[in-house]
């Protein structure tokens, strides 16, 4: 009988090995790219400027620019490998509305750009300090118009439901690697959104124990 395959969730680590041009692979991208897809499908504007935020090695950006091609895509990272990751990916694919990478910390008072019709960040908000997180709701709350969408993926823990064994164990090897990391709950990211204007409008169980939370700026309708 064969072993199964272990679902823990593990973060892309800028620090590991690259290509030869720049490229680096981050093996969850694989996995969990054609499901997160599926949901954007279903909230993305027709058209317009998605600002992806922590784009890690470049492999989302790349694959939704190709799969939204009426999309603007923006790829963007504080990290400089990361960047230069990103750039090798664009480079080969040569996808027309996929632009060239920007330096963005999440947790900057600026960003620059001024608008955007929606917004991404996936496996940021537990590899990163809180101040990521509330400096991503700033962000949003700046640049999405009214009803404009914030997408965040990745494992969260939640008051009402069994946290998953392998995502505690990932919690515990997170908060050893960083006391300032972690799964963060749930209704503490939706606290911070609030504070910004933004509203959970749905919550959408993943594969391997993650979830999609889809944000709107602005009051609920009606």
């Amino acid at each position: 009988m064969s072993k199964a395959r272990d679902e823990t969730p593990r973060p892309w680590l800028a620090g590991e090995a690259a290509s030869a041009d720049g490229r680096r692979h981050a093996p969850a991208t694989a996995r969990n790219r054609d499901a997160i897809a599926a949901i954007l499908a279903t909230c993305l504007p027709a058209e317009g400027l998605v600002l992806e935020i922590a784009s890690g090695s470049g492999e989302h950006a790349l694959h939704f620019a190709a799969r939204f091609p009426a999309l603007a895509w923006q790829p963007s990272d504080p990290d400089p490998a990361a960047l230069g990751s990103i750039a090798a990916w664009s480079a080969q694919a040569a996808l027309p509305n996929l632009r060239p990478p920007l330096r963005i910390d999440a947790a900057a008072a600026d960003w620059p750009l001024t608008r955007a019709d929606a917004i991404l960040c996936i496996n940021m908000v537990h590899i990163s300090p809180w101040s990521a997180t509330l400096g991503l709701m700033r962000g949003a709350a700046r640049l999405l118009a009214a009803d404009g969408l914030l997408y965040l993926y990745g494992p969260y823990v939640r008051a009402d439901v069994e946290t998953a064994p392998g995502n505690l164990a990932f919690d515990r090897s997170l908060r050893a690697r960083d006391p300032a990391w972690g799964l963060r709950d749930v209704a503490d990211v939706e606290g911070a959104a609030g504070a910004e204007g933004l509203r959970l409008e749905r919550i959408v169980p993943m594969p391997a124990n993650n979830l999609s939370l889809l944000f709107r700026r602005g009051p609920l309708p009606g």
